[in-house]
């Protein structure tokens, strides 16, 4: 009677990145390194509420290039995807506090620089949901 060894089950492949993840994996890298390189620029979006805002600027610009390596490596994927997603939960009100600076910039400077920076902060804003959702789905 001859006993069959056990074979190795061969690997299977990684997905590929999806075009969303691969869009939020984009973003990631290039805010994350103007968030270390200029964090001044983010200070202000920071809430006021909150303590520290060089720090957390910092803190952020580090997580999103972290998530912007996990969504590229398929073996960090599927962590990656939720951590991903909660960053850009977690950074909203930044986002929020952005858009109302400015609109009350817009209020007190009515110039085409003023109305940009109001119309980009603004519509920032839904495209949040979209990030958050390809991001999640990286991780499936």
């Amino acid at each position: 009677m001859t006993r069959s060894l056990p074979t190795a089950a061969a690997p299977t492949p990684a997905r590929p990145l999806t075009r969303g993840a691969g869009v939020v994996a984009a973003a990631f890298l290039v805010s994350g390194v103007v968030h270390l390189v200029r964090p001044r620029v983010f200070e202000p979006a920071v809430p006021r509420a909150l303590p520290r805002p060089r720090d957390l600027v910092l803190a952020s610009g580090v997580a999103e290039l972290a998530c912007a390596a996990g969504l590229v490596l398929p073996a960090t994927r599927r962590v990656a995807g939720p951590a991903s997603a909660a960053l850009l939960a977690a950074v909203f009100p930044a986002n929020v506090q952005m858009a109302v600076d400015g609109v009350r910039g817009l209020a007190r400077h009515r110039s085409r620089g003023a109305a940009v920076r109001a119309g980009v902060t603004l519509a920032r804003l839904p495209l949040q949901w979209p990030l958050i959702r390809w991001a999640a789905s990286a991780g499936r």
